[in-house]
């Protein structure tokens, strides 16, 4: 019988895998030896995977952290290793030449999750792309500007394929010069990938327990919250069986992780590891000693990603339904929500014409909902393939765009001046085009503008619902934008099909030339506060910028209004190419106007958002009470004027020793965005109270009272 090719090759590996790994663990890769001194290193030939170091910011201030990668390169058919190789093999390591008595301090390599390859029954974690490894570099205060701190290191790591390896090292470095700080868009947005490609932390702790040679550690995980095939990585070495399957069963909000011990090992007080909960999301943990839960459906992972599916399909398949019955409510709600209120004047009219004939009212309800679907699933589609290039963004992403908002500005000039009479135009009057085509074009952009322009703030159901939408699937992602399209629809699709709502309205008549130009008054309110929110993230330059853009605008549109009354018909041309010079200035001025604009969190109350700065006020036990907001958020600007920003709250929080703390995500924070996202939450308000001493924060409702916040500061 022939010997099998394939194990062959995996025996050769092993052997390979593991004479590497001893020339690498020799000692000749100590800090003190010379750069030149390669051994078994000894490069000869192109390397099979490339290192380079990058720094995220090349003039950091004196006393501030830089972050620096390690760009690791495999060739096609090869892989590099994970901190924790797993049972053969070698990750990274890097002697550091930095320069004598510069005080730069070198931190911990962060590794981005591995993925898993089993060779001859030997389990390998391991990375078959490029990647990087971030570390750390802490440069001293006092260091005057213009300072040059050369980096270097010598790099050395161990290249494989299925069947060889081959120990490789290089040279790795990069010059400092001590400035300003600053972060180019560019290399801000290289590295919020390689920060995507990080596990998670787990900001609640872990549990485990030893039992009859199986390691199981509970991990604190929502019930609703969607799971995968999950996998745990331990970093704490010589603990579990790498190659062995695991076990997974779902105990409540405990996600519980059954691994087999290793030989002979003895567990230390704290077991760390990486958990895969799905593609795409992994936590990192820390696990101490303490109670697991019993119960639950059990899965079983097998090395190779296979695994047991009953059970895990029906707990799926009820999560979802949970996840798409949030989205429908939340989007429900949403009607009733501040967010909505701007564009309640486009509503209203809408809801008036319904009055009329039946047939008519349902054709618009129907042109309505398309509108609302149509927008939410481009931008649910648009946020989701953004996410998928590495860039940290969030539900209304596209309002931290002062493009966006610039064009958005231009829109609702001219529909509060359409509303008021200025011109007609059947696509934007929507008290025209009563039948036919026209009426159901204005009820779809009616529609559209409604779920753009509503959907920035989430509210009840929905920010756990969106949250979720993050991490499931992306046909299943986008189901749930689209429920929560329908659920913003609903209200108009019931007055359309059921008659005796649709009775409650009043009929068309005279009245609604009135109720539109009365109804032009939120629609100018709400430019206004677009204009506000230019000169947030512009500054003086945002406030001139918008305050051409609308007169150009007012002109334009005043002139067609004049002709039209005149009895002249639109000039499509003249019109088209004003339209397009606008849109063009509202594109690219932004650009070009950017001044001093106002600081994240200023104005709000509390210190700005920080990780660091939060996890010390944990450490030193006091209440803190953490709030996400945005200038172009609706519902958090009415909570911070009817709830935050009271005397009686601030006198409760001083009295009680609560530290307030503001995350401002007017403009793209991808650091709020992973903070969001970690929460189950993918857009803002988030409010979370930490009580002295709470292991986790206590989410609030995200309709605030100063009563509920002066409680909490009493508790």
């Amino acid at each position: 019988m022939a010997f099998p090719v394939r194990r062959l090759n995996g025996v050769l590996m092993t052997a390979w895998v593991l004479l590497a790994a001893l020339l690498v663990g020799t000692g000749a890769f100590a800090q003190s030896a010379a750069p030149s001194a390669g051994g078994a290193f000894a490069q000869r030939g192109a390397p099979n995977i490339t290192a380079s170091l990058v720094a995220e910011t090349d003039r950091p201030a004196a006393g501030s952290t830089v972050t620096l990668a390690i760009v690791m390169k495999p060739k096609a058919g090869w892989h590099g290793y994970w901190g924790n190789p797993g049972d053969a093999g070698q990750g990274t390591q890097v002697a550091w030449d930095l320069p004598a008595g510069s005080g730069l301090k070198i931190g911990d390599f962060r590794y981005p999750v591995p993925d898993r390859l089993l060779i001859a029954g030997l389990m390998n974690h391991v990375y078959e792309h490029d990647y990087a490894v971030l570390v750390d570099l802490a440069v001293p205060a006092g260091l005057s500007a213009g300072t040059v701190l050369p980096v270097r290191g010598t790099a050395r790591w161990l290249a494989c394929t299925d069947a060889i390896c081959v120990p490789e090292q290089g040279e790795i470095a990069t010059t400092l010069t001590i400035g300003d700080g600053a972060t180019t868009a560019a290399s801000r947005k290289i590295f919020d990938g390689f920060r995507a490609a990080l596990p998670r932390p787990l900001d609640q702790p872990a549990r485990y327990a030893v039992a009859g040679g199986t390691l199981s550690i509970a991990v604190p995980y929502p019930q609703a919250a969607p799971m995968g095939a999950p996998w745990f990585f331990a970093t704490t070495q010589e603990v579990v069986r790498y190659a062995q399957p695991q076990a997974v069963r779902r105990a409540g909000d405990w996600l519980v992780v059954e691994v087999a011990l290793a030989e002979g090992a003895s567990v230390p007080g704290a077991v760390e590891g990486v958990l895969a909960v799905s593609p795409g999301v992994a936590l990192a943990i820390s696990a101490a000693p303490g109670a697991v839960p019993e119960g639950g459906e059990r899965l079983t992972v097998a090395p190779d990603g296979a695994t047991t599916a009953a059970p895990a399909e029906k707990t799926g398949l009820g999560a979802v339904l949970l996840i798409l019955g949030g989205a429908f409510l939340g989007g429900l709600i949403l009607n009733v929500m501040p967010c909505v209120f701007p564009i309640l004047s486009l509503k209203a009219i809408s809801l008036a014409k319904a009055g009329g004939d039946e047939r008519q009212a349902r054709r618009d309800a129907l042109a309505y909902t398309a509108g609302i679907l149509v927008t939410c699933l481009a931008l649910g589609a648009l946020m989701l393939a953004i996410r998928a290039g590495g860039t940290q963004v969030g539900w209304a992403f596209q309002l931290q765009d002062p493009r966006v908002i610039a064009v958005l500005l231009m829109l609702m000039v001219a529909i509060a001046l359409n509303l008021l009479g200025g011109f007609e135009i059947a696509s934007l009057s929507v008290g025209q085009g009563r039948a036919g085509q026209g009426g159901q074009a204005g009820a779809f952009w009616t529609g559209a503008l409604a779920a753009f322009v509503a959907t920035p703030c989430t509210g009840p159901f929905m920010g756990a619902a969106m949250g979720a939408a993050l991490v499931l699937p992306w046909p299943l992602a986008l189901a749930v934008f689209a429920g929560l399209g329908l659920g913003l629809a609903s209200p108009f699709i019931a007055i359309a099909w059921v008659p005796a709502l649709r009775r409650l309205m009043p009929r068309p008549g005279a009245w609604m030339t009135r109720f539109r130009r009365i109804m032009a008054v939120p629609m100018g309110l709400t430019a206004l506060a677009l204009l506000w929110l230019l000169s947030r993230q512009l500054g003086a330059g945002g406030v001139l910028l918008g305050v051409l853009l609308a007169g150009g605008v007012i002109l334009a549109l005043l002139l067609l209004g004049r002709r039209q009354r005149a009895g002249g018909g639109v000039n499509w041309a003249l019109g088209g190419l004003v339209a397009v010079l606008l849109s063009g200035a509202a594109i690219a001025a932004p650009a070009l106007v950017r001044g001093d604009r106002p600081v994240a969190g200023e104005g709000l109350v509390g210190e700005p958002f920080s990780e660091a700065r939060l996890a010390a006020l944990r450490a030193q036990n006091k209440p803190v009470f953490l709030y996400f907001t945005a200038d172009w958020c609706l519902t958090c600007k009415v909570n911070e004027a009817n709830a935050i920003d009271t005397q009686a709250v601030r006198e409760a929080f001083e009295a009680g020793g609560v530290a307030p703390m503001v995350g401002d995500w007017t403009n793209a924070d991808p650091a709020i965005s992973r903070f969001l996202e970690a929460h189950g939450r993918s857009g803002v308000p988030l409010y979370l109270f930490y009580a002295p001493g709470a292991a986790t924060p206590q989410v609030l409702p995200q309709v605030l009272t100063s009563g509920k916040l002066t409680a909490l500061a009493k508790r």
